[in-house]
């Protein structure tokens, strides 16, 4: 854990990846919502001091933040409780930084003020999530920048650990035992989709893969087991870039969301 605390009791978290692009091109992928919906989860961004951001992160789990600084195209602040009513606030900071080369450094900062440590958790979790993202998003700005981006998502829940869900879904995915550099192709029954694994374990928790994909088009997908909330959540992110993406996703979703309901239903509520 690497939450900075303060003695005046901000505590903090930072990440930050290098990126191709000017800060222009930078900017629009982190502060617009096709942007951030281009490599995070679908947002709505109203781009101006004051305005909302609302992050969805499966059906009935939006997120909403008020943007308190806004300096475009170098800097972002945005403000979020951290959970429940009574929760303190947590403020996000997104900074972009030209660097040599037509390069630039994103830099994400979470900070809150607490006098414990309850909350350190959740900074760190917060802090452990980006990586795998920031390497999506470094993926579209190196090879899709520009390109009209189809994504679909998926969410469903177990009742066992998360081991046991990432046992289930990377089984029936054929995700399982599976290296670094290795071709994979979705099993029978399932749409196509094919691609090589480009990292394992990157993320909140080990049971993540990141695969870059060729077919149904260009793009990638992020598939994890993750607690949340006191449950364990089965996600699978899949962004399609290019003119095919579209009607790849309108063709191939009803079938993926079949396969997710069916084997991770969500729970019923009694």
């Amino acid at each position: 854990m690497s939450v900075n605390k303060e003695p005046s009791g901000r505590r903090s978290v930072q990440v930050e990846v290098e990126v191709p692009g000017t800060p222009e091109e930078v900017w629009r992928a982190i502060a617009t919502g096709p942007g951030v919906s281009s490599w995070f989860v679908p947002t709505r961004m109203e781009e101006r001091q004051g305005g909302e951001i609302v992050s969805n992160f499966g059906p009935g789990m939006d997120c909403p933040a008020t943007v308190i600084e806004w300096d475009a195209p170098r800097r972002f602040v945005a403000e979020a409780a951290m959970g429940p009513p009574g929760s303190p606030t947590v403020a996000t900071e997104w900074s972009v930084e030209a660097l040599a080369g037509g390069m630039c450094l994103v830099r994400v900062v979470h900070s809150l003020f607490a006098s414990t440590d309850d909350w350190d958790n959740q900074l760190d979790g917060l802090e452990q999530g980006w990586p795998t993202y920031f390497r999506i998003l470094r993926m579209y700005l190196e090879h899709f920048k520009g390109m009209p981006c189809s994504a679909m998502q998926f969410v469903g829940f177990s009742g066992e650990s998360e081991s046991k869900a990432w046992e289930k879904a990377g089984g029936e995915l054929g995700l399982l035992k599976l290296n670094q550099g290795q071709k994979w192709s979705a099993p029978d029954g399932l749409p196509t989709m094919a691609g090589v694994v480009d990292s394992l374990g990157k993320g909140m928790h080990s049971n993540t893969v990141l695969l870059r994909l060729d077919s149904p088009s260009p793009g990638s997908a992020y598939i994890g087991a993750f607690s949340c909330g006191g449950m364990v959540m089965v996600c699978m992110s899949v962004y399609l870039y290019g003119d095919k993406a579209s009607a790849a996703v309108e063709r191939d979703q009803p079938t993926w969301q079949t396969w997710m309901s069916e084997s991770f239903p969500m729970p019923q509520m009694g």
